[in-house]
């Protein structure tokens, strides 16, 4: 028996990077959907629920944070996985981004989209512990 596929919402504000990264999300075998801005992507969260949220920090309107923070604020159990994906370096934006829940930060021009793949299956699956052996072992 399959498991349904992981769910991840990408909030990016440029074009090529959004279908550049939802392209091969997809190919990975996820279940992909974006949203252009901090809004949109509010708006989505509002009405479906994902495993992972994909998210750039500097976009038009509501960034990044607000958007964290708003989500958190309505949805403090939450156990959706948030990554940052961005450009920006400054301590104090990702210490924040921290503190809001993300999992991990992840800058843009360091990480292959391949890479950032990778780092998704990590963050979805890499803690999980493996499944037991139906063997005992002697």
């Amino acid at each position: 028996m399959d498991q349904a596929p992981k769910k991840i919402l990408l909030v990016e504000d440029e074009d090529f990077i959004r279908e550049l990264y939802t392209r091969q999300l997809i190919k990975a075998g996820f279940t992909v959907k974006s949203a252009v801005d901090g809004q949109a992507g509010l708006e989505v969260l509002k009405n479906e629920t994902f495993d992972l949220l994909l998210l750039d920090i500097m976009l038009p309107g509501m960034n990044g944070l607000q958007l964290l923070r708003e989500f958190k604020t309505q949805n403090p159990n939450s156990p959706m996985i948030t990554i940052l994906l961005t450009n920006l370096g400054q301590e104090a934006v990702i210490k924040e981004g921290f503190e809001l829940g993300a999992q991990a930060y992840l800058i843009k021009a360091s990480y292959t989209p391949d890479q950032v793949v990778n780092e998704v299956k990590n963050a979805l699956f890499g803690s999980q512990p493996p499944p037991p052996n139906p063997t005992p072992n002697q």
